[in-house]
């Protein structure tokens, strides 16, 4: 179960980092409604290793069955690993690529009317957010993945 995780984990962490950076490298030419639009497609084309993996376990190592709750426990464990990846880029990006990112969202918000409830962010907690962001939808995922691939 360990080098499924870890396979598929790093598949997935490796994909989310790379199509992450790539769409944050064209960000200045982008709004921000096209930015949330591609981080939500990365966030779902890296979580997609969760079903692979799922899959993989249960027809190459337990012998073609696999139970719902250690789907989900495999998935859990690579959307975790998906959501490094992606936190590490969206810090290298908030702290080092474009450290105003934060404050020009948050003007942008003020602008439209939507920031009166806006607090200050760090890249720190950007990357915490987006990591929490990726486990949540990964356990979707899982959860998908689990009912779909279940066999006993």
């Amino acid at each position: 179960m360990k080098s499924t995780i870890n396979k598929y984990g790093l598949f997935g962490a490796i994909t989310g980092f790379v199509i992450f950076m790539s769409h944050l490298a064209f960000a200045k030419n982008l709004s921000y409604s096209t930015l949330e639009v591609l981080g939500y497609i990365s966030i779902f084309l890296s979580l997609s290793f969760i079903y692979f993996g799922i899959k993989h376990f249960r027809d190459n190592v337990n012998e073609g069955s696999i139970t719902l709750g250690k789907a989900l426990i495999i998935g859990l464990l690579i959307s975790v690993l998906v959501g490094i990846g992606i936190a590490i880029a969206d810090f290298i990006y908030t702290k080092f690529l474009n450290p105003n990112f934060f404050e020009d969202y948050t003007q942008m918000l003020i602008e439209q009317g939507r920031g009166d409830e806006v607090f200050e962010m760090t890249s720190l907690m950007g990357a915490a957010f987006m990591l929490v962001l990726v486990v949540i939808i990964g356990f979707i995922v899982s959860l998908i993945s689990g009912l779909i691939l279940q066999r006993k």
